[in-house]
């Protein structure tokens, strides 16, 4: 059967949601194929953090930003969890309050939104934290948490039922032969694809996927219990390690020195990637990881004694009435080698690959997806 489109995007994670979603904002026809029944990759697999906080100054905030308010208006229109919990980022060193400091001292001419607080002053934002030793800790007010498993089927079914895509789930693309797309059972014409699938692109572009700057990228994570008698974490919260991951404190002199000590003292932790952010969902379950391990693929195993430094580390400054963890997992994404934000490119005329938000994904994919369907 043959079926006419504007717009075909291919993989219905968040990258081809967003893109569907702003598509379909132009008032442009837009057809969506998931290769799976549902989305069950990195999309789903993530904290569900929107974290403008640790993107860089500048252009990467900016869209961070947007992205924030697109998911405000997805929550709005969907009844999706999307709580604006803020963070904070909580130091016990004095090697780590001085990497706050200078951040905090440069973030108002950078634009960030934050402020650093003093021990007696975190206790206005959380109680869930231990305080001995605490030196100081970073507030920022725009960070969210959504529930990701939540989130992209809400999405999408906003996206079928309100702002009429057609979307086809377990519906592999076998071809892109300009201007058609080929299914099982059905072939689409469309002015233009975007290719949304993650790593999964080299399966249709393998030239073009083996000659792009891509690494992937494996992470693990754990998911509590539900947490007794309606108790909140407040804030999502990270600590020191955190400074030495996200590029939004790179910027910051003290760091190289604090990155130095965590080489010689956790030698462990910066091997495997590890810091640690917990967040808690609308279902009172705390997410806590993660590590990142890099290579062309990945044994399927998890490794317990990674999980063992997670939740160790963690133990330095939670504290939750309960620890007991009901879900463990990992996920895979690919992330650019080349220092890049983002990797958007025509393989061939017509077809556009938007990838390569290396885990940023639920902060920034709605802001990239703006920028890429306004150049239309």
């Amino acid at each position: 059967m043959q079926q006419q489109a504007d717009v075909a995007v291919i993989g219905a994670g968040i990258v081809g949601l967003a893109m569907s979603y702003h598509l379909a904002s132009q008032g442009k026809k837009v057809v969506l194929f998931e290769r799976n029944s549902k989305a069950i990759s990195a999309s789903i697999r993530n904290f569900g953090l929107v974290w403008p906080i640790g993107q860089t100054a500048g252009k990467m905030y900016d869209r961070a930003m947007r992205s924030r308010a697109t998911w405000k208006e997805l929550a709005a229109a969907t009844g999706l969890q999307c709580q604006e919990t803020g963070s904070l980022h909580l130091v016990y060193e004095q090697d780590e309050l001085a990497v706050l400091e200078e951040f905090a001292q440069a973030a108002p001419g950078n634009g960030y939104l934050c402020e650093l607080l003093t021990p007696a002053q975190v206790g206005k934002y959380t109680s869930a934290i231990k305080t001995a030793g605490l030196k100081g800790a970073l507030w920022s007010p725009t960070e969210m948490t959504v529930n990701p498993r939540q989130a992209s089927a809400a999405i999408a079914k906003h996206l079928e039922d309100k702002m009429k895509v057609t979307i086809r789930f377990g519906t592999a693309v076998n071809g892109i032969s300009m201007p058609y797309i080929e299914t099982r059972n059905e072939k689409w014409k469309v002015d233009k694809v975007f290719v949304c699938s993650g790593a999964d692109f080299e399966t249709l572009y393998p030239a073009a996927f083996a000659e792009a700057p891509l690494k992937k990228c494996k992470l693990q994570m754990m998911r509590t219990i539900p947490q007794p008698g309606n108790w909140q974490l407040g804030p999502a919260l990270c600590a020191g390690l955190t400074l030495g991951h996200y590029a939004s404190f790179e910027s910051c002199k003290a760091l190289q020195p604090l990155k130095q000590r965590y080489a010689q003292e956790m030698p462990d932790y910066v091997k495997w990637g590890i810091h640690l952010l917990v967040s808690q969902n609308g279902d009172g379950e705390l997410t806590i990881g993660d590590s990142h391990e890099y290579g062309p693929d990945f044994e399927p195993f998890d490794k317990a004694f990674i999980n063992d430094l997670i939740l160790k580390y963690m133990h330095t400054f939670l504290e939750a009435p309960a620890y007991t963890i009901q879900e463990q997992w990992h996920g895979i994404y690919p992330k650019l080698t080349n220092g890049q934000t983002d990797l958007v490119f025509s393989p061939e005329k017509n077809v556009a690959i938007v990838n390569g938000l290396g885990g940023a994904g639920m902060t920034l994919s709605f802001g990239l997806a703006q920028e890429v369907t306004g150049r239309l």
